[in-house]
């Protein structure tokens, strides 16, 4: 379980609530709608971010006064224990249950943030669920886990390979062109995107989220 005590901590938190939150977010303003930017970054230029989208695009975000950054580093499967609170992007599988794409595990101070479940965008019919562990066991191609949340109940195994990760201290210095990003902002009528965090993969990494 992980029990280290972040350098900055605190300066991170404002960033992962952020995304926190706005994974559990559903109503969207009338105006602007909530959208999610991966990629990677083209240029910063001032308050202005270029992202090269997964999809291939040039995505311009204008980046809020006051904006904030946060980082991503690498975990393991062995960091998750009881009553931990996680958030798994998942999928079905084809022979039955939901397989994790990857998994977030929230620093101890951000626990209860975002609970719940709800579809998320990471590939089509994928779930994101924000919950504490209830139960993890090893199984013989990786790991189960079950989660609790809102009453609820849900069983997700973890394949060996599933990038897991966790918050990490960031700045703008680490937004530099070709570092991986996820960016939670909103679009407006006229097609333009803004955005008041920038999460960040850390010594290359990719968020998986």
């Amino acid at each position: 379980m992980l029990r280290k005590t972040y350098s900055g901590l605190f300066a991170v938190i404002g960033a992962a609530s952020f995304l926190a939150l706005a994974v559990s977010q559903t109503a969207y303003a009338q105006d602007a709608q909530r959208v999610r930017v991966r990629g990677a970054i083209e240029g910063l230029k001032g308050d202005t971010l270029v992202v090269k989208t997964r999809e291939g695009s040039d995505q311009t975000i204008a980046l809020k006064s006051g904006w904030k950054v946060g980082g991503i580093k690498n975990a393991s499967v062995e960091d998750i224990t009881l009553g931990d609170f996680v958030g798994v992007a998942s999928a079905a599988k084809a022979d039955g249950g939901d397989g994790a794409l990857e998994v977030l595990i929230f620093p101890a101070a951000m626990k209860g943030t975002g609970e719940g479940s709800r579809p998320w965008d990471l590939q089509p019919n994928s779930t994101m669920t924000n919950a504490t562990v209830a139960k993890a066991v090893k199984a013989v191609d990786g790991h189960t886990i079950t989660l609790t949340y809102e009453g609820k109940e849900k069983t997700i195994s973890i394949a060996d390979k599933t990038p897991i990760v966790t918050f990490a201290p960031a700045g703008k210095d680490d937004l530099k062109p070709g570092a991986r990003v996820i960016v939670m902002g909103e679009k407006a009528a006229d097609g333009s995107v803004s955005a008041a965090q920038v999460i960040v993969g850390t010594n290359g990494i990719v968020p998986p989220m």
